[in-house]
């Protein structure tokens, strides 16, 4: 039997923390979950692996947690911290001697094409990352091959996002407002991997009070808090308020379902 499980390959904001130029009590702390890469996981289900998102520090991630496949990628939503590390699918491509499978809608496909001009434009150089491009829509279930995912529409500010359902595990980062009709895809779920930006409100992402609110209307069993910024304060004292099935998350957890 299959043990599906989720590593959370980066648990931080778009600049990370640290921040370049910070010296913040968080930007300063040595502890090692107050440290954290752009946000990004990797999901190990019904024997298949998928990567959600490729930000700037894909590489890194991808070293620091020993990943030698991935069978399909899907991007959420467009920013630079969520594909910013497209060009390094290039090592996935020469190991496994493929293009690999990219499940998004067609807003983040269309925003992919314009950063990475020189990838889908007609070239002969032979060394571009390559990828097979699968539309998604909101609110529909799609399959790879024999394994059902479900992609839910949620918003980050005015901009579309993708989260994910993976059998009783939902990913939902960069929110902060999700519609009423997908809390029914929501329901009975025994990992829920939520964002939850920083204590202060945020335009386009859910403050911790937000987040705690929301899963608590979810009630998954297990919630872990991602898409961190140094203004959320040190990873120890904000785990001291949370309720007790609600957790910080932090870079290479990992957490079975």
């Amino acid at each position: 039997m299959n043990t599906n499980k989720i590593t959370l390959l980066g648990t931080g904001t778009s600049v990370g923390i640290p921040m370049v130029g910070c010296k913040c009590i968080v930007c300063k702390s040595e502890q090692p979950k107050n440290k954290r890469l752009r946000t990004s996981a990797y999901i190990e289900y019904e024997g298949k692996n998928f990567l959600i998102d490729i930000g700037p520090d894909f590489r890194q991630q991808m070293l620091n947690n020993q990943i030698e496949n991935i069978d399909a990628i899907l991007i959420t939503h467009p920013h630079f911290d969520h594909i910013g590390g497209y060009d390094d699918i290039r090592g996935f491509n020469f190991s496994q001697e493929k293009p690999i499978k990219l499940y998004t809608n067609q807003f983040s496909y269309e925003a992919l094409k314009k950063q990475f001009y020189y990838v889908f434009e007609a070239s002969d150089y032979p060394s571009l990352p390559s990828t097979e491009y699968i539309e998604i829509k909101e609110n529909t279930t799609f399959q790879f091959e024999t394994t059902d995912i479900k992609a839910l529409g949620i918003w980050h500010g005015k901009m579309p996002c993708l989260g994910f359902r993976f059998g009783n595990l939902a990913y939902l980062t960069d929110v902060n407002d999700i519609p009423e009709n997908v809390f029914e895809d929501l329901k009975n779920l025994d990992v829920l991997i939520l964002d939850a930006l920083r204590i202060d409100k945020h335009p386009s992402h859910f403050s911790l009070k937000e987040s705690i609110e929301i899963a608590k209307k979810i009630n998954a069993k297990q919630t872990v808090f991602i898409h961190i910024s140094h203004h959320m304060g040190l990873h120890e004292e904000v785990s001291k308020i949370l309720p007790k099935n609600m957790t910080i998350g932090f870079d290479s957890q990992t957490i079975n379902f």
